[in-house]
């Protein structure tokens, strides 16, 4: 059990999901709030920021694409997890680029999203632990903080599975950010990258 009980908001219009996260989540010592829909969750998601947010993204009325641009979620500061199926991943991506902070595919086991919970919920911790400098290369003021974040860990030669398992996120979304940087920044490969954070321009 925790010795402080965090919150975990379940956003999703499957009762069945919701019951499941909701038992899984409980057991694990967490405090559990569902929604069934997109509206409620956004008002109280705007009074008070939970642990972790595990929102769907198919949902009557509001999509999850259209709950986090409300929610602004780049700027929130709780980790938004995207639930989608295997054939919802373009709109993850989408989710992605609109400040998700990762996304879960169903069908997936509680073993696998509790180690995805907790690993963001430690990234997000010595995220915030760390004072945040802004390089100054050209093009950084493009970048969000969660791609500054992505860059860091590219320029310093890690994988996207080591950049993922620093950062709390899969390897595909770091891909995702890989690709969303090189695109800002008119990178063509990893190596144009650290010329450009390096301040010598890319294709030098």
């Amino acid at each position: 059990m925790k010795a402080e009980a965090e919150a975990i908001y379940i956003v999703d219009d499957d009762p069945a999901v919701r019951d499941a996260l909701s038992v899984l989540f409980s057991m694990e010592g967490y405090v559990v709030e569902t929604f069934s829909d997109g509206d409620e969750f956004v008002k109280s998601a705007s009074k008070s920021a939970p642990a972790c947010v595990m929102l769907d993204v198919h949902m009557p009325g509001r999509s999850g694409i259209e709950i986090l641009k409300a929610l602004n979620a780049e700027q929130y500061p709780a980790p938004v997890f995207i639930i989608s199926g295997q054939g919802d991943i373009p709109m993850a991506v989408e989710a992605i680029r609109n400040g998700a902070f990762d996304f879960i595919e169903k069908p997936f086991s509680a073993d696998a999203v509790l180690e995805r919970v907790r690993d963001s919920l430690t990234a997000m911790k010595k995220r915030n632990a760390v004072p945040q400098v802004d390089p100054s290369f050209k093009g950084s003021e493009l970048l969000t903080r969660r791609e500054h974040e992505v860059l860091t860990q590219i320029t310093d030669g890690a994988s996207n599975k080591e950049a993922g398992r620093t950062l709390g996120i899969s390897p595909r979304t770091v891909e995702v950010h890989r690709a969303r940087i090189m695109e800002k920044l008119g990178a063509r490969n990893a190596a144009d990258l650290v010329r450009i954070v390096l301040g010598h321009g890319a294709g030098a």
